[in-house]
């Protein structure tokens, strides 16, 4: 699928290598995000750091293969190319050892960087990026340049400074989160927890959030578009692993967000993609445009407004 004019994505975090029992893959949340975007047609672009030692210079030549602009991954002289140790319980749920600090926490406000971004469509970024200075100072100064402020919570132990994911959602024009991360937050905030119509209605009111995003895995997801609530069923599939599923989910939200597409357009996308990439082993699988195509096109999602 070519990629289409006028649609830039900046994802600003971390790039690394995820360990796996059988096997290592390219991962980080932001630049799962970005893979899944450019697989829609998206001219998606990872701002990240990774070390210059081995792991690092696979992780260039994995990003060049895949067709992302290099000069958005910097290189650090010092510090480690980002890992990630995972592992999976019963239930087939994946837990992480996230290693501090890598190349990935120095990221810096390069010359002409903050332009490129206040001209493209939106700026997506996490919370796990902010947990060191360097990075974090970088993050601030891009989200004051950005148009479309797109936040993903993803919490991660022991990265997980609710003070300064208040500051990050008073930044922000929407926010994705799954439910156990909207209940964090509501506890954070001493709010009691009701029912999720409730909590989104709140989470909107007290941040000025245009619009709020809710994964729920198994149980769908929500979507509140400053208008109106709608909520989504899961597909039905076979799962392989849940790793990237909600980056998936995500990426599939904006490809239809950044063209103004209506609310049942949007859903539609994320949920089949997130489920798509669910099927298949890894965050960032090998795929065609096509075979999405088609498992998007056997998909039937039904929207409760």
């Amino acid at each position: 699928m070519s990629l289409k004019s006028n649609n830039t994505v900046f994802c600003f975090g971390e790039v690394l290598w995820d360990i796996f029992p059988d096997g290592t893959t390219a991962g980080g949340a932001p630049f799962n995000v970005a893979y899944n975007l450019r697989k829609m047609g998206v001219d998606s672009r990872a701002i990240s750091r990774v070390g210059n030692d081995s792991l690092g210079i696979k992780l260039q030549n994995q990003i060049k293969a895949w067709g992302f602009p290099e000069k958005y991954l910097q290189i650090d002289a010092t510090q480690p190319t980002g890992t990630v140790l995972a592992h999976f319980d019963a239930d087939n749920e994946a837990h992480y050892d996230i290693v501090y600090p890598v190349a990935y926490d120095f990221i810096a406000n390069t010359e002409g960087l903050a332009t490129e971004v206040s001209q493209a469509a939106a700026f997506v970024f996490g919370s796990l990026i902010a947990r060191g200075d360097v990075s974090r100072t970088t993050l601030f100064s891009l989200l004051e340049a950005a148009k479309l402020k797109i936040f993903d919570v993803n919490l991660r132990e022991p990265y997980c400074d609710f003070k300064l994911i208040e500051a990050l959602l008073h930044q922000s024009d929407i926010v994705k989160m799954n439910k156990a991360e909207m209940k964090r937050l509501l506890e954070y905030l001493t709010i009691p927890y009701t029912n999720e119509q409730d909590a989104i209605f709140y989470i909107q009111d007290f941040f000025k959030l245009e619009e709020v995003l809710i994964s729920k895995g198994s149980k769908g997801a929500l979507y509140h578009d400053g208008r109106a609530n709608y909520e989504v069923p899961a597909l039905p599939i076979e799962i392989a692993d849940t790793v990237g599923s909600g980056d998936a989910f995500l990426a599939g939200f904006i490809s239809k967000r950044i063209q103004n597409a209506p609310p049942q357009e949007i859903m539609k996308r994320a949920v089949a993609l997130g489920a798509f990439i669910t099927s298949k082993a890894g965050a960032c699988p090998d795929y065609k445009w096509s075979d999405f195509e088609k498992f998007e096109s056997k998909g039937a999602v039904v929207l409760c407004q």
